[in-house]
């Protein structure tokens, strides 16, 4: 008689395992569009979405025919499937002999599927906090500083100060976050005031993953993800070409340059300003860019003013949903299919997130898979701005 085994009797443990592991510090999930479902997908397979371009104004002037005025060309962003990942576990004849069911292989069983998510979802909320990092427009902070830290009656203005960042830029003022890292945490929950900011912060936390509080219109949430990135070096300087405001990319002089993407900058003659490189060659002579809107204050022809670097710092993200988007699909097989003898894909009903649970009937061994294929990508760069300060 053929062994008809399947994983229908474990999915009430996967959800709960999913249930444990969906309280952990993933700040940046929840905060970002997600563009998930169970089909699967390739890596290097694009979604694309389209850009409209920014509008022009122009004098309305009586005539007998309407201007040949108004061709835009609509622009595209590519959302990238980056990563296939599958967390693998396994167990013989023998192991569950020792174990036994009366000793707990089911328990033991439930928190290997846990472990799994776990890494999975730590994998991916990495990933988006580097996007974002590395996509950014402008940042504020000073280093050394640190972040909602309560000095003779302040601690709170970071956050206004952020999201004055996405006001200049022009974002939409509703469904923004502000993930920060758990060192950033402890300083906003220190603060006296927090409770009369946001009701209880323990209720809200049940009613929405992560989040801590409300704060300057903006739900403020922790990541484990949260950190200081290696930042580059260089002494370089931009060419003498003039550099209108606007402007998101420029050339830099032959001199030594080791810049990195996500990177932080300001330019000699406009340090109020700090941005982020966004791309570039980034090598001598090479190319520099920074993230829309773009440069601020006008580099003349015969600047060529020094580049800063604003040395390892806590990167904290403030951004709108639509900012950046994370594809989510069940890891990729042959149309034919492949050696599983089973597989269901369940929804994380607190992420959204949908992951892949496959099981391999071997020789004298079963073999269990969590899996997901993911990438995510930058869809506004003006809506996303960076609060730095001191390394936690």
């Amino acid at each position: 008689m053929a062994n008809t085994t399947t994983l229908t009797g474990l999915i009430p443990d996967l959800y709960e395992a999913m249930d444990i592991v969906a309280r952990e510090l993933t700040g940046m999930i929840p905060s970002v569009t997600l563009n998930a479902s169970s089909a699967r997908a390739a890596v290097s397979q694009a979604i694309r979405s389209y850009v409209a371009p920014a509008a022009a104004a122009e004098t309305a002037s009586p005539d007998r025919l309407p201007p040949d005025t108004g061709a835009q060309t609509i622009g595209t962003n590519s959302l990238v499937i980056t990563a296939s990942r599958v967390v693998p576990f396994q167990w013989t004849g023998e192991e569950e002999l020792q174990v036994g069911a009366a000793h707990g292989r089911r328990s033991i069983q439930r928190d290997q599927v846990a472990q799994a998510i776990r890494t999975l979802v730590n994998e991916i909320e990495a990933n988006l906090w580097k996007t974002a990092k590395e996509g950014a427009s402008r940042c504020v902070g000073t280093i050394g500083n640190e972040v909602f830290k309560y000095v003779l009656g302040l601690g709170l203005g970071d956050a206004a100060l952020v999201r004055r960042v996405l006001v200049d830029n022009g974002c939409p003022m509703t469904d923004l976050s502000l993930v920060i890292g758990s060192y950033e945490g402890l300083n906003l929950r220190q603060q006296a005031t927090l409770p009369a900011l946001g009701g209880d912060p323990g209720a809200m936390q049940l009613r929405d993953q992560g989040i801590l509080i409300p704060l300057s219109g903006m739900a403020v949430r922790e990541s484990y993800a949260v950190g200081a990135p290696v930042v580059g070096t260089t002494s370089a300087t931009v060419n003498t070409a003039a550099y209108a405001v606007g402007a998101t990319e420029f050339t830099l002089s032959a001199a030594a340059c080791a810049l990195v993407k996500g990177d932080i900058i300001s330019f000699a003659g406009d340090t109020a300003n700090k941005y982020t490189i966004t791309g570039g060659t980034l090598a001598n002579a090479g190319t520099l860019q920074i993230g829309a809107p773009g440069l601020r204050t006008a580099i003349s022809g015969s600047a060529s003013p020094a580049i800063t670097i604003i040395t390892a710092a806590n990167r904290n993200i403030a951004l709108h949903r639509s900012a950046i988007q994370l594809a989510l699909r069940a890891p990729a097989v042959p149309e034919e299919g492949d050696s599983a003898d089973d597989r269901t894909v369940l929804t994380d009903p607190r992420t959204g997130i949908s992951l892949e649970f496959a099981m391999y009937k071997q020789y004298r061994r079963v073999r269990y898979e969590v899996g997901a294929a993911f990438g995510s990508a930058v869809m506004k760069s003006d809506f996303i701005a960076q609060l730095y300060g001191k390394t936690g």
